[in-house]
């Protein structure tokens, strides 16, 4: 039972679980068995076993130049930036921008509702799509459509009009949301995911807390409309990097070695296998040397021309029913793992939107009495603090999983990944209960403005732990995954629709209060995630419907 992790019985190696690091502390021969046959990282990381396994194609991601990599993730994660600004942009100028297109406030906030939805019925859409056709083609049409819609933002004359530019806008933003983790499974291994994932967040959360302060002098001094010119502009740009430097990252990938999951009941004939002091049971199976992308055997093929590689389409990805990669989503909340992550990741984002909603008309009334730029300013507290705690909760996660591993007798188990959620929970009860406080009681500026930044950089540790663990238990079902985590949407639609309402109705002590109260009952979730964990994903596992509804044939 390491750490407090309840072993399975059932099961000799769970998914998930794997061997991270040489076994050399382990007893009798364990410690030569991963050695021998597993390919590992370089330099300073080359005792620590690559997962999953890379095959012999240059053509297979994994093997790509690191540079080419996290060009790739800078590309898709600036756009992922630039399409975080684009839902919030508004907030600091809600007073004005409503009296200018002639509707309440309410009604503008509304208007941020109805794209969340949006969003949120598109996520569905565009992620299975991208697990059948590959997510190349979905990134390329997604930035032609935010161009063209942020130009629309721009001419747009009345009400009805700025609604359709939303609305739509919610068709481009879908993949930057959830597809880069995908992206970054397709890319990185295991021990380098957390970091690049922060990378990610670090761009869409400073996109969410970063657009208030920019935004804010550009509705004060050039108009509303120009926050979608700006947009559009940027948009461009990075869909030109997405056109020429983001190839498809989708590949089927056979590994060389791979364990597999053997029960008690079973009497295997491995050829090579070794069982450590806590029954782990790994089997290395040869596969043949040379395989190529599409999993059959041959010669090594060769490396793609940059122009192949350019190619919008690639062909198909899965062979499984059309109607059943559409619905998978919705089967992933019987993953108590994937649910969990909707649970951490839509209360904490959803709460962290109420702010946005709500500062633009907290900062311009009395006592701050704000102007829409300085309500603006007010989003640097947020934006300092995302890009210190990316900087942290990244590294950070990743090391921790390498050295408990490493205590572990090589063996990672993905509930490593959970560690951070105390720090999630601290940071983000101050941030919560702090600001309803500080905003009720009237203290000083600094006082709402601190636990604001405060707020979401809990969420900048939190996306790190939620992404993180649950790329490591499901990885072949990441897009499926991030659907349904990202189905708090449809929360934070509701929550955006009536939060002005609720306020002026009972305050920002108590609505905050309540959010807060949410906010750590959703967190005292991971207490038995991380002790049975492990044997919920050996219950996923041995589960006959889920392993045929996902199985990709």
């Amino acid at each position: 039972m390491p750490f407090g992790i309840l072993e399975c019985d059932r099961l000799e190696v769970v998914p998930g679980t794997a061997p991270l690091r040489d076994y050399v502390d382990a007893p009798g021969e364990l410690g030569n068995a991963a050695a021998s046959q597993l390919k590992h990282g370089t330099g300073r990381l080359s005792h620590v076993v690559l997962i999953p396994q890379p095959s012999d194609s240059p053509n297979d991601p994994l093997n790509w130049p690191q540079w080419k990599k996290d060009l790739i993730l800078l590309i898709t994660s600036m756009n992922a930036g630039v399409v975080g600004a684009y839902g919030p942009m508004l907030g600091p100028g809600f007073v004005p921008i409503a009296a200018e297109l002639d509707i309440t406030v309410e009604v503008l906030s509304q208007a941020t509702a109805w794209l969340i939805l949006t969003l949120g019925l598109c996520v569905f859409f565009f992620n299975p799509a991208a697990k059948i056709w590959g997510k190349r083609p979905i990134y390329v049409f997604c930035s032609l459509v935010l161009v063209i819609v942020s130009i629309w933002g721009t001419v747009a004359d009345t009400y009805s009009s700025f609604l359709g530019s939303r609305i739509l806008g919610a068709l481009g933003m879908a993949p930057y949301e959830v597809l880069v983790q995908a992206t970054i499974n397709d890319l990185y291994f295991v021990h380098e995911r957390a970091t690049r994932i922060a990378v990610w967040n670090l761009f869409l959360l400073c996109g969410i807390c970063g657009a208030g302060f920019v935004s804010g002098y550009i509705i004060e001094n050039l108009g509303y409309e120009w926050t979608f010119g700006v947009c559009a502009i940027l948009f461009g740009i990075t869909g030109i990097g997405v056109l020429f430097l983001v190839p498809e990252t989708t590949f089927a990938r056979p590994s060389n070695v791979y364990a597999e999951t053997v029960t008690q009941d079973q009497k295997p004939e491995a050829k090579d296998k070794k069982v450590g002091e806590k029954g782990i049971h790994i089997e290395f199976h040869d596969l043949p040397k040379h395989i190529n992308g599409n999993g059959t055997t041959g010669e090594v093929e060769p490396e793609m021309s940059y122009w192949k590689s350019l190619r919008v389409y690639t062909g198909r990805y899965s062979n499984a029913q059309i109607w059943k990669i559409f619905t998978r989503p919705l089967i992933m909340f019987l993953y108590p793992c994937v649910f969990w992550g909707f649970l951490i990741y839509g209360t904490t984002l959803t709460w962290i939107v109420v702010f946005t909603v709500v500062n633009g008309v907290l900062f311009t009334e009395p006592p701050y009495n704000f102007t829409v730029g300085q309500a603006g300013l007010v989003s640097l507290s947020p934006f300092i603090l995302c890009i210190i705690g990316e900087a942290i909760a990244g590294p950070l996660n990743d090391w921790i999983c390498i050295k408990l591993a490493h205590r572990n007798h090589g063996i990672y188990e993905p509930e490593f990944r959970l560690v951070l959620m105390v720090v999630v929970a601290t940071v983000g009860t101050v941030g919560f209960f702090g600001f309803g406080a500080t905003v009720h009681y009237q203290t000083h500026w600094i006082g709402p403005v601190l636990t604001y930044g405060l707020a979401n950089m809990c969420l900048a540790f939190g996306s790190t732990c939620v992404f993180g663990y649950v790329l490591d238990c499901y990885p072949k079902l990441a897009e499926e995954a991030f659907v349904a985590i990202n189905a708090r949407n449809f929360l934070t639609f509701g929550l955006t629709y009536f939060v002005n309402s609720w306020l002026a109705r009972d305050g920002a002590l108590v609505v905050f209060n309540v959010l807060g109260a949410c906010f750590l009952g959703v967190c005292s979730l991971t207490i038995p995630l991380w002790i049975f964990g492990k044997r919920i994903r050996s219950w996923v596992a041995r589960n006959k419907f889920l392993n045929d509804f996902m199985r990709d044939v």
